[in-house]
């Protein structure tokens, strides 16, 4: 059975579904001659059917797998696994908005320390599950999202990185962008909690997930700035502010009129339910296309990744950029400082 490539709303259930039924392929396609309990090995691959709730308990039944003799299951997990959290830790809405430069940015930052032979083994796992993928993904029309991975411009053998830049606004796109939200027609009853979330992520550039798991109690007002609360990857708790200024005005009309089902959650849909990420995607690429900025990905993610290139690019601090986005690992934040117009300015007086 084939399903669609965004086929939750939840992007982290999604990667996790995709990753699950890779190794559930994996492991009905490696060798079996070594396993030593064959009931066992039927018992993890009914729970495969079935689905885990976490990439923690999905590690313990490889790890079942792999103690009853398919250890080889090892080399593509392993690496799948550390992909999965870095994706988390980007704070992804779709599944399309994964490319060959996110896939060289991950294994540029996370297999820098390794062995050349556990960093083609991250490149054999990285290509098998995309394009088990290409092959196992289709929408309704019988059309099929293709990611050709190819990797083939990673140097991660060499010692070069081969990256691209990644999407981002520049300056003057930003201001573009912060016009058009307000400018941009939404319907009466979306457009202050629409314009609240879209300003709280490019101002402050949290995750869209984090995003739409505040609660009301998670905002507070100090003097001229709005103090966020917000709960990060593994409940890691951390502190953003916004001037008061700017979303104030859409804050206090959004819950004259919120009504939600959960008393506590800050934004929620017509319905009173939690809103879903894709929804956001699809209104901040209303947005863009609006204000005429056209980008490779044009997802909420590009937000905050536009948010943390011009944070580094006036501060030069890759420690706040880290405690900004909250990333668990500093080599994550280091994706933002690709392009530094003022270090490579240096480079122009070489021959003075």
């Amino acid at each position: 059975m084939r399903y669609d490539l965004d086929f939750t709303n939840n992007f982290d259930k999604t990667l996790l579904f995709w990753i699950e039924r890779f190794v559930r392929y994996k492991l009905t396609s490696l060798s079996n001659r070594q396993v030593n309990d064959k009931d066992k090995l039927a018992l993890i691959i009914k729970k495969l059917i079935i689905g885990t709730s976490s990439i923690e308990e999905l590690s313990i039944l490889v790890k079942d797998a792999r103690n009853i003799g398919l250890a080889g299951i090892n080399t593509y997990f392993n690496p799948l696994v550390k992909f999965f959290n870095f994706l988390i830790d980007l704070g992804l809405a779709s599944m399309k908005e994964i490319d060959e430069e996110l896939l060289s940015d991950f294994l540029a930052s996370s297999t820098s320390r390794l062995s050349d032979a556990t960093k083609k083994n991250y490149r054999i796992a990285l290509l098998g599950l995309f394009t088990y993928i290409d092959k196992q993904n289709e929408t309704e029309n019988g059309n099929s999202y293709m990611y050709k991975i190819e990797l083939k411009n990673w140097g991660g053998l060499s010692g070069k990185s081969g990256t691209k830049l990644p999407s981002f606004m520049n300056k003057d796109e930003i201001n573009k962008f912060l016009i058009a939200i307000d400018e941009y027609k939404f319907t009466e009853k979306t457009s202050y909690r629409n314009r609240l979330i879209i300003k709280m992520i490019i101002y402050t550039g949290i995750r869209v997930s984090e995003m739409l798991n505040l609660d009301l109690k998670d905002i507070y007002k100090e003097e001229d700035v709005y103090l966020l609360q917000i709960k990060g990857k593994g409940n890691k708790p951390r502190v953003v502010m916004i001037k008061a200024n700017i979303i104030e005005n859409d804050l206090n009309n959004w819950l004259k009129i919120r009504v939600c089902n959960d008393n506590d959650l800050l934004v929620c849909n017509q319905k009173g339910n939690r809103l879903s990420q894709s929804y956001v995607s699809r209104v901040v690429e209303n947005i863009l296309i609006s204000a005429g900025i056209r980008k490779e990905k044009n997802g909420a993610h590009m937000l905050r990744h536009s948010f943390a290139t011009l944070l580094y690019q006036k501060h030069h601090d890759l420690i706040l950029v880290q405690e900004a986005l909250g990333h668990a690992d500093i080599n994550t934040s280091r994706i933002y400082t690709h392009f530094d117009k003022n270090r490579l300015k240096a480079t122009t007086n070489i021959m003075d």
